[in-house]
Order: structure tokens, then sequence, then C-alpha cells
């Protein structure tokens, strides 16, 4: 039988039957469930935690008290050599959270990746548009020729306006938007909560694509649909719009204005991040507004402002170097 290209370098234990045959390592379950209920992590990170430890224990076929750091390096050279490093770099950061875990129960004596260095990784700038480009994606939804112009209006303004990821969007309720106060209540990453402004344009976009979110929840109802009355942003069907969905309309809506750059929902919140500090905001605020919990993530939007900044200077002193 042919290997698919992404296992020719593991060894056939680690093929997902041979995962199962081991029995499973004993303490995987209790750290999973410790993910979600303790750490408030979603399903889709718990899932990725699931697959990389088990993964890794189908390879070295041992109990995680028997596991050593040869097995380790063995283990992560294999992996190195399919995968990208911030790859390698995420099944290593899990094999440690797990092992973390495991000593705080008291459940092994030693650490096996107490020594181990994990691959040097590329920093990537992120991918922003400019204040015009952000402008022209947020009038890109039409009447007449978008199916539901109102609301991708309103998911954009919000976005641009408040910095949010794909899943905060998703995730809101029509009760944590306060129009009178001008903020929305979001759930960030491990469930943590943060009240974030939203900027006029974004509530005006909100209050016109609130008559359109009822005409989809009345018509899911009229169509015997079971609908999600607590959901900020609908699709067609009335239930509450996916990451998948808000990822097609942002790049499809970018294509139509002409951005050459692939766009994500993301980059609209690398924008936001970028045009605060480039107009002069500080960087613990901007730390609070995007939800990081450390500063040291949100630093790296100061090396775009610093790049800006040096190309203003090449082109503008008289003694840059031209």
């Amino acid at each position: 039988m042919k290997r698919r290209s992404g296992q020719r370098n593991l060894p056939a234990a680690s093929q997902p039957a041979a995962c199962q045959a081991t029995g499973r390592e004993q303490g995987l379950d209790d750290f999973l469930r410790w993910l979600e209920t303790e750490k408030g992590y979603s399903p889709h990170t718990v899932a990725a935690y699931r697959r990389d430890l088990s993964e890794f224990f189908g390879v070295v076929n041992r109990r995680a008290e028997e596991v050593d750091e040869r097995e380790v390096r063995r283990y992560l050279y294999a992996v190195n050599q399919r995968n990208r490093p911030a790859t390698v770099a995420r099944k290593l950061s899990s094999l440690r959270s797990f092992y973390r875990f495991l000593r705080r129960e008291g459940r092994v004596a030693h650490d096996p990746l107490a020594r181990t260095v994990g691959p040097r990784q590329e920093k990537k700038i992120p991918v922003f548009l400019s204040v015009d480009e952000v402008f022209a994606l947020l009038a890109a939804p039409e009447a007449g020729r978008d199916p539901f112009p109102l609301r991708d209006r309103a998911m954009l303004e919000l976005l641009y306006s408040s910095g949010l990821r794909v899943a905060e969007l998703v995730g809101l309720d029509l009760t944590d938007l306060d129009f009178d106060v001008e903020m929305v209540k979001v759930r960030g990453k491990g469930g943590k909560e943060r009240v974030v402004p939203v900027g006029g344009q974004a509530l005006a976009a909100l209050r016109a694509y609130l008559p359109e979110r009822l005409a989809l929840l009345t018509s899911g109802k009229e169509r015997g649909r079971a609908v999600d009355d607590a959901a900020l942003f609908l699709n067609n069907r009335g239930r509450r719009l996916t990451t998948r969905s808000v990822e097609r309309l942002v790049a499809g809506y970018a294509q139509r204005v002409g951005i050459q750059v692939a766009v994500t929902p993301h980059a609209l919140r690398h924008s936001f991040a970028t045009h605060l500090l480039e107009m002069g905001a500080d960087l613990r605020a901007v730390q609070e507004l995007l939800g990081h919990a450390s500063l040291s993530t949100t630093q790296r939007y100061t090396h775009l402002d610093l790049d800006r900044l040096m190309a203003v200077y090449d082109a503008a002193h008289p003694k840059a170097r031209r």
C-alpha cells in the first residue's frame, strides 16, 4: 500500500491504528480535560493537543514516566524532516505542557524535555492593509449585488473598529453589544473576557444590520428551522455565522476591490493595531485592546512602525543613504 507523504519519515508505530493499540497514555485524558475545564481552551485547541500527544506516544510506544531525552530527540528529528519549524515548535509546546501537568500532579519524577531546545523560527511580519485599502474593503458590500450587504458591512466594520479575532466575532451575542456606552464584550482565548470600544461607523453599520438580522431569524422560523436567537451575526438559515464563512467573505471582498495580497480577517486585526500605533497609541493600551497576555506579542507591531519611519527617513533626510 502506498504511504501518504505526511507519514514517510515516522516509524510505522506512528500510524493512527498503532496509537490506539498502545492503549493511550494514561494521563492524557486528564490533561485534555484540564485544558478544557481549567484553562478554558476551545475544542479546536484541545483537539490539536490530542493529535500532537497521540502522535508522540504512538511513536515512542512507552508510558510517560518511561520516556527519556533520547526518545524525545529521535521523535523531534523525525518530525523536523517533514514539518515547518512553527509546526515542530507547536508539537514541542504540547509535550512541554503535558509534562508540566504530570509533574504538578506528581505522576512523573522527571521531565524528558527539560534540556530540549526548540527550533529557531522566522519572525514573520503580520500582513496589514493601508488605511485606503481598509476603507475600500469596508465599502465593498453592495446592496443588490450581495445577499446580506448590511450584515457583511457591519461585520467588516466591527473587525477593524475593535481589532477582534474572527472566533471572537462569530462568538458574539446581541447582548454583548452596548450601544449606549459604545462598547462590546468579547470572549477571547482561554475564555478571558475583555471590553473593547466600538467606533461610530461600526455602531452605525450594526444598527443598520439589526433589521436584516431580524429578517433572517423570522425567515428561519417560518421554514421550521432551529435558529440562533442569541447570535449577533447570522447565516441565511438563521444560525450563527462560522469562522470559515467570514474568512471566505473577507477574501472575496478584498479580491473585488483589487487588494493584491491575500486578506484574512486577521489582517484587519493587524491593521487595527498597526494604525493605532502609527497614530501614537500607547503600546500597553493596544495590548489591552487586542487581549494579548504578553506585551511581547504586541511589540511585533512596533517593527512595522519602525520600518515605516525608516522609509520616511530614507526618503526625506538629506544625509540619509540613497
